[in-house]
């Protein structure tokens, strides 16, 4: 049988189909999506509780004239299958594809580009009063799911909404999962709306209101929308409090409720919020028993959703191994995430010390004034955030830690470039946004037994300390079963000779590179040391200031921006010393870096022992000139 997909190529073919079509379309998209992400990877779990939602979206409204806003946008996938990138959708987060996130550049249909959570409500209250101001008629519809609703920035935006404008529409989707579940007290609240039992008196009443907004079909929900009826007037819900008229909760699944919900939802002259149930990993058992697993991953079996065994541990793991065992060597030691403990790793840690764990949800600034606050008494916090979503927390770090020294320690996942994920999660700027905050350690680990050092020290310093860490896996170097301390601000030395006429500084991942450097220097007869910086603050000055006086030429690698990086604090310390020998910096540049593959990337950006060998090429010549001599 033809498939009906293969008929849509814009939201306009939507609105022609049948009710019964929409349903058989919704089924082939999740065919799609379980399909290509078996090759390519990415979030799953989050599209295919979305499905439904989306289809009835663009039946309702018109895009890109309306404008829809994903929390997150991981979410997006569907979004873009029914705009016009059906035929592309294969390529999706591979080099040169469509990417896992909303991106204006990509299509019209992406009003706004998003890849951290909490942006969607400010965003769109911005765009209404936008159009207000304009004297527009477009409809503004932010979707953000109810992990969103754990961020601060969701509820500054809902403070906000109804004294600036009288049409916006938030949708709830309410699956109760980040990537992992969610906590704290707004998810309690948001099942105590679906599954309080105390408005007996009010179902018939809230009844007859669904059906008049739903239709009949809504009072056959499944589950817990039942008992969701019974507390729709409930008087004391916070949406209501804050000026949003609050409608919910209805099945995210069934289609003609939600189009005629919408179609009610788009003629009210108030902002509003629907509260919307939804499965994350509908239509995909596997999805649907490992949520956490499935929210987002690399390749899997479409028909058995198993993934290939890792051959070695990620430094994610390694990380959370070695906090295990500093916890149990020391009772103060805690440790904190912000809804991120499968990513993080923390999620080994929780069963070994579960009163010592901490989800905060998405809230990275409280997670670092809270860090701050434990460690004002006595304890010592590991405060496990991506580094790209630590840039969030900034104000924090700066005013609540180093401000008065105290001794929390970030540890920064994903600390260099995320190829899949894109721009939104590279971690290539946190040496330049931490190295002028006064009293931090900041240091970078070359292999696993390297990071286990580092937290082992961090733990004994009294002072904070960011560690930075790249995403998956390591060299596989093993681990020391006890750690050792690393002298602060002093790096190591791997290879030396005699007669060396570079010297190569390279941190962290990047050490390999700085040994092939010096292997392809080697056989042109130009030796070169190699020395595993270490830290990026501060950095070890001492034995900069003897290769800075030994050498024709310093290279610094890092896989790091270049503005304010590790290269720029070396040349900052030549600068003090009053020392001019020539620096040759290879690092990503001055743009934001798009998602593809890791290689793929280094190589076209510069950052590759070729691309060193090229820079060096000058300097290499010059030294092995013959000294002119005076002819008498």
């Amino acid at each position: 049988m033809t498939r009906l997909f293969d008929g849509v190529d814009s939201p306009e073919d939507i609105k022609r189909l049948s009710s019964a079509d929409l349903e058989r379309l919704a089924a082939e998209i999740r065919e799609d999506l379980i399909t290509v992400l078996s090759v390519n990877g990415g979030h799953l779990g989050p599209n295919l509780g979305v499905v439904e939602l989306t289809i009835a979206l663009h039946y309702v409204f018109r895009t890109p004239q309306d404008h829809f806003l994903f929390d997150v946008s991981h979410q997006a996938y569907v979004h873009k299958l029914l705009t016009g990138r059906r035929e592309q959708f294969a390529t999706i987060r591979t080099p040169g594809g469509l990417n896992g996130f909303m991106l204006r550049t990509e299509s019209p249909h992406d009003c706004y580009g998003a890849g951290h959570a909490g942006t969607a409500l400010s965003a769109a209250l911005g765009m209404a009063v936008a159009r207000d101001k304009a004297g527009g008629k477009e409809h503004i519809v932010a979707v953000a799911g109810d992990a969103a609703f754990t961020c601060g920035i969701t509820y500054e935006a809902l403070n906000n909404i109804a004294h600036h404008t009288k049409r916006l529409i938030v949708i709830l989707n309410d699956n109760e999962w980040s990537i992992d579940k969610n906590v704290g007290a707004i998810a309690g609240y948001l099942n105590r709306i679906v599954t309080n039992p105390r408005y007996d008196h009010l179902h018939e009443r809230a009844g007859k209101l669904v059906e008049r907004v739903g239709g009949r079909i809504a009072l056959r929900m499944a589950r817990r929308a039942e008992e969701a009826a019974k507390s729709m007037l409930w008087p004391s819900v916070i949406f209501e409090e804050l000026g949003l008229k609050y409608y919910g909760p209805i099945d995210g699944h069934d289609i003609a409720t939600l189009i005629k919900t919408f179609e009610f939802l788009k003629k009210q002259d108030r902002p509003v919020l629907l509260h919307v149930l939804t499965q994350k990993g509908r239509g995909f058992e596997p999805a649907v028993q490992k949520q956490k697993k499935f929210h987002g991953l690399g390749p899997y079996d479409p028909e058995t959703g198993e993934t290939k065994p890792l051959s070695r541990r990620t430094y994610s793991e390694v990380f959370a191994d070695t906090l295990v065992k500093l916890a149990d060597f020391n009772p103060k030691v805690v440790a904190i995430t912000a809804a991120m403990p499968n990513g993080t790793g923390l999620d080994r840690f929780r069963p070994h010390h579960p009163d010592r764990y901490f989800d905060v949800g998405i809230a990275e600034e409280h997670a670092v004034v809270f860090a701050a606050g434990l460690a004002a008494k006595g304890f010592k916090p590991f405060c496990a955030i991506y580094s790209t979503f630590l840039q969030r927390a900034f104000d924090p770090i700066v005013h609540d830690v180093c401000l008065q020294n105290l001794p929390v320690v970030f540890c920064m996942d994903r600390g260099g470039l995320s190829p899949d994920d894109g721009p939104t999660h590279h971690g290539l700027f946190d040496i330049s946004y931490l190295r002028g905050v006064p009293n931090l350690v900041h240091m970078v680990p070359k292999d696993e037994d390297e990071l286990s050092d580092m937290l082992f020290t961090a733990m004994q310093w009294p002072g904070p300390v960011a560690v930075r860490y790249p995403r998956g896996l390591g060299p596989g170097t093993p681990v020391k079963d006890v750690p050792h301390v690393i002298p602060i601000g002093k790096a190591e030395l791997l290879q030396h000779s005699d007669g060396d006429r570079a010297a190569i500084f390279a941190l962290g991942a990047l050490v390999p590179m700085a040994e092939e450097l010096a292997r392809r220097l080697e056989s042109e007869d130009y030796p070169a040391a190699v020395i595993n910086a270490r830290f990026a603050k501060p950095i070890d000055t001492e034995m900069l200031e003897f290769y800075a006086r030994s050498v024709d030429v310093i290279v610094t690698l890092e896989d790091h921006v270049l503005k304010g990086g590790f290269g720029s604090a070396v040349l900052e310390e030549l600068n003090n010393l009053g020392l001019t020998t020539p620096v040759v910096r290879i690092g990503w540049p001055d743009q934001f870096i798009e998602h593809g593959n890791l290689a793929a990337l280094r190589a076209k950006y510069g950052i590759s022992v070729e691309a060193a060998l090229e820079k060096l090429r000058p300097h290499i010549q010059a030294g092995k000139l013959e000294p002119l001599r005076y002819n008498q």
